[in-house]
């Protein structure tokens, strides 16, 4: 054999070792990082159950922050990641500009990145919402409601999540189904109250200037629940008034699940399962590799009507149910 064709077969066998090390990293010492908007929304609280069983049937450390609303947080959390060399870090990011260049310093230090719902540039994982779609499908359920209660004339409020970047297209998707679908509808107000508390502060807001208001159409289920409360504060529970939003949480399925309800429909965004392949994923990575480009998904929904809660179609048990396999990109 030629020293050239021996050269290169120990330069094979030197890249075989290399790729078997890589691949046999062992999974107690791999930690991956999470930072969630705010954890008190709950559609991020059955993401993070998700994630917690994913990382306890892999046998790694999963770390899982609340950045509670606010920017400077979440940068300062998974700057801590990326100083604390974790082996992966995601987020669904505030603000995405603020955190790009600390995603590209995590690429370039050997960390994988990965966002979830909404996308920091540079990420290696990208499993994200079709944000648009996702709400033209909540204003769509609300919207043929209307038509068929309200005849299409009644008030509505639009509580968005616009006060975050990436979501203001949800918005306006849901916008437009309600006017497309119900050209004569009025929306009387849209604004931000991704939450609980949020939405019923924008609700008990409208109410204090229409208190004829019909329905509620909230971008998150967290928000929609909110108004929820603010009608039931006000007295408000006819069979000519809704609340509609989208991610088919516990709570709002919980809501939905009781004759005569005005909680009348949700979409289910699969927050669990959406968790759980998040890191499936970046463990994949971790342990092959990042990957020449970017790894694109979109997060799989459905709407969830009243209907099908009270049928049994639709149970709470379904949220955390195992993740179906999810398509290859």
């Amino acid at each position: 054999m030629s020293l050239t064709k021996i050269a290169a077969a120990v330069a094979m066998v030197a890249a075989l070792s290399v790729n078997s090390a890589w691949a046999q990293k062992n999974p107690a010492d791999i930690t991956i990082g999470y930072s969630a908007m705010q954890l008190s929304n709950p559609w991020y609280m059955s993401a993070r159950a998700g994630m917690i069983a994913a990382c306890r049937e892999l046998g790694i450390k999963c770390v899982i922050i609340d950045a509670q609303n606010r920017v400077d947080k979440q940068v300062s959390d998974l700057q801590n990641m990326v100083h604390d060399r974790f082996d992966a870090i995601a987020c669904t990011p505030l603000d995405a500009e603020a955190l790009q260049d600390l995603y590209a310093q995590a690429n370039n230090e050997g960390i994988i990145t990965g966002s979830l719902a909404q996308i920091v540039p540079g990420s290696q994982l990208e499993y994200g919402i079709d944000e648009y779609q996702y709400g033209y499908t909540i204003g769509k359920q609300a919207a043929e409601w209307a038509r068929s209660t309200l005849q299409c004339r009644g008030k509505v409020v639009l509580i968005t999540q616009d006060n975050v970047l990436a979501t203001i297209p949800r918005a306006d998707g849901a916008e437009a189904a309600l006017k497309e679908i119900c050209p004569d509808i009025n929306i009387v107000l849209r604004k931000p109250g991704a939450s609980p508390l949020g939405g019923k502060k924008v609700v008990d807001e409208a109410l204090e200037a229409h208190p004829d208001l019909d329905m509620v159409v909230s971008v998150t289920d967290a928000g929609g629940v909110g108004a929820f409360q603010s009608f039931t504060v006000h007295g408000i529970s006819s069979r000519r008034h809704a609340v509609f939003s989208g991610d088919a949480t516990t709570e709002a399925i919980s809501l939905m699940n009781d004759q005569g309800s005005i909680y009348r429909g949700t979409v289910d965004l699969m927050p669990y399962q959406a968790g759980y392949q998040t890191i499936k994923y970046l463990y994949e990575m971790v342990q092959e590799g990042a990957p020449a480009e970017p790894r694109k998904l979109f997060i799989p929904f459905k709407p969830v009507s009243e209907g099908d809660v009270l049928s049994g179609k639709f149970t709470i048990e379904q949220i955390s149910a195992p993740p179906a396999a999810q398509p290859e990109p």
